[in-house]
């Protein structure tokens, strides 16, 4: 919305047209706002792969590891052409047990390893807002597929048409288990409670993975399975023909035992900051302005309520002249003058979740990372974000940490989350500070109400970065965000510490060609913990590619050929 204008809704809209009158139009294809949809790439996509391999006798086996956006589209693509069996391993639970785990953690504070707000069926994007935004075209055939597939097994058909979709955690339960059922129809396997513990590399080739496997409890929409793991199955060896590495950022020992493996990797950018929530009347008033905040409604009488009650004493004396209803709002910040003291850096906020709540998304004892996460109706009080600065690979803070080679930003990450621990009184309750006091260097002697529901505790939160990254996005706070939107340095905005993991600090090599990693051949990195996407449809896009690419390997007659539906045209692969 504009200063001073009336909110707009925006939409993605399909219109088919003749060549000729588009032509007559005028119209061209531009990134991010038109973009050509090529129906054939969606269609038959699998059609002359299979007329090459008719005559095959075994089919390959694909060992998947990890059940996020990536793992999951790569292993639906890969069973729906019917040539070879994909073999998914996930090493949390199922998303109904996930749940308690996660009830666990919030009621109990008892942190699983294995299984929590980042591990587990769908990956940290099943807990979070469901974001649907990308930076690799909203529109395109790749990532209208995924929104298609998404509406296939129960996503609410408005994603195809919203400006901004998302999905809330509500609606990716559900889903998921739809995706789940329909792999294992087309011959998929899954293995829950299934962790990767050691990659089989020989004379250069991945030959499977070797897992350790815990109990799971799963739930069809008829019964209860009983766990698939028996005693003398603890540990078990999965052979295949390639190996796809689809574990997410948050899975830090997959990175050691690559590196100790001479997999090739490299380091590169990410973000680390804090997750700041301010009242979502606020933010209403900041983005609608006080004539058309009180709009705002999510359906939740207790929400609507304290909204309607915020406008009126704002607009005490005047008549209400709008008609209609508005969704929460959300907000969008960045700077690239981030002014640290001796350079710019990055600042910006990262998945914003209006009307949602802040969780712990730590995945080992000991430490403290936290992350946001919405409903799909986006009901709560409160809105938060990561706010976060840039950190290169070559960043002065790291030089401590250099002794661990291409790890260094995963000790970085692991120190903060050490020390925010501590801060917080080793027990996961949350060190916060009001965002005024932060910028100020001064502990704050009382705290707001927070969504963070294991307990806030007031803590100098100005001295766990580096003193570079307390300049920097105190500098972005005062002299862009605020002006950015007027309103936004608020008294009682709280930053919760922290906020870490908005993406890998490493990146696996990979071929451009062929997308498998460097020096082994049939290992295929794919997704956010890869390096090679930043969100839930691009990760997803990544898997579709990476299953292109596999397919064009084993499948087609020559082993060599192209064979690829979804091409990576627009590499993903994010430096901050």
């Amino acid at each position: 919305r504009r200063k001073g204008s009336d909110p707009k809704y925006t939409y993605v809209i399909d219109i088919d047209l003749t060549r000729q009158a588009a032509r007559n139009l005028g119209l061209a294809p531009q990134s991010g706002k038109m973009e050509i949809l090529d129906d054939n790439k969606l269609k038959g996509q699998d059609d002359d792969i299979a007329n090459n391999a008719e005559d095959s006798q075994a089919k390959p086996r694909i060992v998947i590891v990890g059940a996020g956006p990536a793992g999951l589209f790569c292993a639906l693509s890969l069973a729906s052409s019917g040539l070879c069996t994909p073999i998914l391993l996930e090493r949390g639970q199922p998303v109904e047990t996930r749940g308690k785990s996660i009830g666990a953690l919030i009621h109990r504070r008892c942190v699983d390893p294995e299984s929590n707000f980042s591990f587990g069926e769908g990956g940290a994007g099943t807990w979070s807002d469901g974001k649907l935004t990308t930076r690799i075209g909203r529109n395109s055939g790749s990532v209208r597929y995924v929104l298609e597939t998404l509406v296939k097994y129960g996503a609410p058909e408005r994603i195809l048409v919203e400006g901004a979709p998302h999905l809330g955690t509500d609606n990716l339960v559900r889903l998921l288990r739809n995706m789940r059922e329909d792999l294992r129809e087309l011959g998929g396997e899954i293995h829950f409670g299934t962790k990767a513990t050691k990659y089989l590399i020989e004379d250069g080739k991945i030959r499977g993975v070797e897992a350790e496997c815990v109990e799971v409890n799963e739930r069809t929409k008829s019964k209860l399975i009983d766990s698939e793991v028996r005693e003398h199955e603890s540990f078990k060896t999965f052979h295949g023909d390639a190996v796809v590495l689809a574990t997410g950022h948050s899975a830090r020992d997959v990175y050691e035992e690559l590196y100790k493996a001479g997999v090739e990797l490299e380091p590169k950018g990410f973000a680390v900051g804090f997750r700041i929530e301010h009242p979502q009347r606020l933010i209403n008033e900041i983005q609608y302005g006080k004539d058309w905040g009180g709009r705002v409604f999510t359906k939740r009488p207790s929400t609507d309520s304290v909204n309607t009650e915020h406008f009126e004493k704002l607009s005490e004396g005047t008549e209400e002249s709008h008609q209609g209803t508005l969704p929460v709002a959300s907000y969008r910040l960045a700077t690239d003058k981030a002014f640290d003291g001796e350079q710019n850096r990055g600042a910006y906020s990262f998945c914003m979740c209006p009307g949602g709540q802040i969780v712990p998304s730590s995945t080992e004892e000991g430490e403290l990372c936290i992350n946001g996460m919405s409903f799909s109706n986006r009901d709560s009080l409160w809105a938060n974000s990561a706010l976060v600065v840039t950190v290169s690979q070559d960043d002065p803070i790291l030089d401590e940490y250099r002794s661990h080679g291409c790890l260094a930003g995963l000790e970085f990450q692991r120190d903060i989350e050490r020390k925010a621990y501590e801060l917080g009184g080793m027990n996961m309750t949350v060190p916060v500070q009001r965002l005024t006091d932060y910028v100020n260097g001064v502990v704050s002697s009382s705290i707001p109400a927070s969504s963070y529901r294991l307990g806030a505790i007031s803590a100098p939160l100005h001295e766990i970065y580096p003193k570079p990254l307390y300049n920097a996005l105190s500098y972005a706070i005062t002299e862009h965000f605020e002006k950015q939107m007027p309103g936004f340095l608020f008294e009682d905005a709280l930053l919760h510490g922290v906020e870490t993991r908005t993406s890998s600090p490493l990146r696996l090599v990979r071929n451009r060609t062929t997308l498998q990693a460097g020096g082994v051949d049939n290992l295929y990195p794919a997704g956010e913990g890869a390096g090679f996407a930043g969100g839930i449809v691009s990760a997803a896009v990544d898997g579709l590619v990476v299953a292109d690419a596999i397919k064009a390997k084993f499948l087609t007659a020559d082993g060599d050929g192209d064979g690829n539906t979804f091409k990576s045209s627009k590499s993903i692969g994010f430096d901050y």
